[in-house]
């Protein structure tokens, strides 16, 4: 078997695997229609207003902030794996990937970024 009818294999395979998955669900899944499935959740009280608001950017500033240092965070454990054998070199280069890291989580702490503004005032 070649590399690529094995990946076409595995492809199909969960793709099948997917879908029986999926048609089973919607096959023995109860059915029930109620109004109140289709509110948006608030702690069970009624909704006030509308629920298409606006948010602040600055919660998806935050929480991409956020995605983008646990996402590079996670490229240090292959890294720490074979630290031993990639000598000084590796050891210079993560050393500068950390560096540049840590400008960035730096210049936004100083444009603000990191700040939490509560947009209600008592």
């Amino acid at each position: 078997m070649t590399d690529s009818s094995f990946f076409l294999v595995v492809l199909l395979a969960g793709i099948t695997l997917v879908a029986v998955g999926l048609g089973a669900a919607l096959l023995i899944s109860p059915r029930s229609v109620n109004f109140q499935k289709g509110e948006p959740y608030e702690c069970g009280l009624p909704t006030h207003g509308t629920s298409w608001m606006q948010f602040r950017v600055g919660y998806y500033l935050y929480a991409i902030l956020f995605l983008m240092f646990d996402v590079e965070i996670i490229f240090l454990y292959p890294w720490a794996t074979i630290v031993r054998s990639l000598g000084i070199t590796g050891l210079v280069s993560i050393l500068m990937f950390i560096v540049i890291l840590s400008l960035g989580l730096a210049y936004a702490w100083k444009k603000g970024v990191l700040e939490w503004k509560s947009t209600t005032s008592k």
